[in-house]
């Protein structure tokens, strides 16, 4: 227990410069479109999964819920529905480590009779057993059964967090443990609410076309809620020594689940994060096929849907194709995701007589593979073109960011969360000045491919075989059907052979029982 503490230094107390816990009165962050029917507003606190007090792991995200799925003292959830169904409207709350977020949308039109709706949840939420009820269950049954079921992609991600931010606050998922969210009550949520909620950890962001006289009454009417008493609480990482693997096996998965991650010191608030975007998309920008790592896994060698790199949070990374805003972390880390590649139980039915004998699938390989690509980006950095290209690509597509109204006004409330004015618009001035060598300085300072963490979720028959190579960096041959390996190019089968020899430096390797996650 003494390692995994001495692993994190927890820094309770407010943050510096750079997004700190400031105001005794809510900040207020405006984006007017004179020419746009729409009014968005969005309430962000600094609060998040990492302020859940400990044994009430979920509190935050269920209160959050509850607020939106509930009703006020004026209607019940119920009648809400049925009142603003004729408006179009929309709000929902999302939960990160570190923020709270509430959104509305509707039409200018409507802000005088939508306004005391949003006005009562957030000021008078009635919080009924009912409601409380409801969501609570929703919640339980995800963190108990959703989570290993539906996505092992996401349950390696969530798994993989786990164990990087192991004993601080960052550790659970922000939905919760199983533990965590079967003891919550109605009065914990009550007393969360007024605790984590306040005035002073609140930006208000407000786009579209608005009168001045609404942006003033709402930050009047907000300037009612209480200060709050419960913060974030952000773990300064420091990187393992080795790779630390851990292998969650649960029955019937068809194929392995792979995340690997290390802890990076840098995050949108320093200009080193620009350069690193530019060395992270070509290695694996997310959804994109052009990336090392997509190009070598999925397209030269059809192992599985995709293959992608990562230098902040990627949220719901199956769904978006693009970055959301709402999950900014001071605490941050680098990661690469394989998408899930064929187990050996699988590879023996599709090919009983090539591949009859064989006993582990294609995730040691693609293990290998990944890893081998970045750390040849270290040691020899971009080159020229390879630069210019990806920069290009870059300062196109940063622009798609921010779609929307709503988009826009989150990604500028991220930016005063890193300490910035407007972050996407700064974005493109930065990757401008950008030189090939500040990119390959940033590499060789945040990257490194000798110590991290690796999370992987497979099938139970796969899951001792696949611990026992890595543990004994045994060689991996990447297994083809016949037809395929008589068709390869020569130089993929040199490639091959060097990557199935390529030497990890794993010093730890587990295996997990799927039902012991979470708890």
């Amino acid at each position: 227990m003494k390692n995994t503490f001495s692993r994190f230094l927890l820094a309770a107390a407010l943050l510096g410069p750079a997004g700190a816990f400031s105001a005794q009165a809510a900040d207020v962050v405006e984006l007017r479109q004179p020419n746009s029917s729409k009014v968005v507003v969005k309430l962000q606190f600094r609060n998040g999964s990492s302020s859940d007090p400990v044994g009430k792991e979920g509190l935050t995200y269920l209160t959050s819920q509850l607020v939106t799925e509930g009703g006020t003292k004026a209607m019940t959830a119920a009648q809400l529905k049925d009142f603003l169904y004729p408006m179009a409207t929309r709000y929902y709350a999302t939960t990160d480590k570190e923020v709270t977020t509430f959104t509305f949308e509707f039409h200018r039109d409507f802000i005088d009779k939508f306004y005391p709706v949003l006005q009562g949840l957030i000021l008078t939420p009635t919080f009924t057993e009912e409601d409380f009820g409801r969501v609570k269950s929703n919640l339980h049954n995800y963190v108990e059964q959703v989570i290993r079921a539906s996505s092992d992609e996401d349950y390696s991600k969530f798994a993989l967090e786990d164990q990087l931010f192991r004993g601080t606050r960052f550790q659970h998922m922000t939905r919760g443990t199983a533990a965590g969210v079967k003891s919550l009550t109605l009065d914990d949520v009550k007393k969360h609410y007024a605790a984590a909620f306040g005035k002073d950890n609140l930006t208000i962001g407000i786009a579209g076309n608005y009168p001045e006289s609404f942006a003033k009454k709402l930050k009047d009417d907000l300037e009612k809620l209480p200060k709050s008493t419960a913060k974030a609480v952000v773990p300064t990482l420091a990187a393992p020594k080795g790779i630390h693997v851990e292998i969650i096996s649960k029955t019937d998965a068809l194929g392995s689940a792979v995340y690997a991650g290390f802890p990076i010191q840098t995050t949108r608030a320093s200009d080193d994060f620009a350069a690193l975007m530019v060395a992270n998309s070509y290695l694996g920008e997310h959804r994109k096929s052009y990336g090392k790592l997509y190009d070598k896994i999925r397209t030269t060698r059809s192992m599985n849907y995709g293959d992608y790199s990562y230098i902040e949070w990627y949220d719901n990374g199956g769904q978006n194709m693009l970055p959301v805003p709402g999950v900014p972390r001071h605490a941050n880390y680098a990661s690469l995701w394989l998408r899930p590649v064929q187990i050996a139980e699988g590879l023996r039915k599709q090919y009983p007589t090539e591949l009859g004998g064989l006993t582990v699938g294609h995730a040691p390989f693609a293990l290998r593979m990944a890893v081998r690509e970045m750390d040849n980006i270290v040691k020899n950095g971009l080159s020229k073109a390879d630069f210019e290209l990806t920069r290009t690509f870059l300062r196109s597509y940063v622009k798609l960011y921010g779609t929307t109204p709503s988009k826009q006004l989150g990604f500028l409330l991220d930016s005063k969360f890193y300490g910035r004015k407007d972050y996407l618009k700064e974005l493109d001035g930065q990757l401008a000045k950008l030189t090939l060598d500040d990119v390959n300085k940033a590499i060789r300072k945040h990257w490194q491919t000798q110590n991290m963490y690796v999370t992987i979720v497979t099938d139970d028959s796969e899951a001792q075989p696949l611990a026992d190579v890595l543990k004994q960096n045994t060689p991996s041959p990447m297994s083809y059907a016949k037809v395929v390996s008589e068709g390869l190019p020569k130089e993929v089968v040199a490639e091959d052979a060097q990557v199935a020899n390529y030497k990890l430096n794993i010093v730890d390797v587990k295996v997990i029982d799927t039902k012991d996650t979470f708890k």
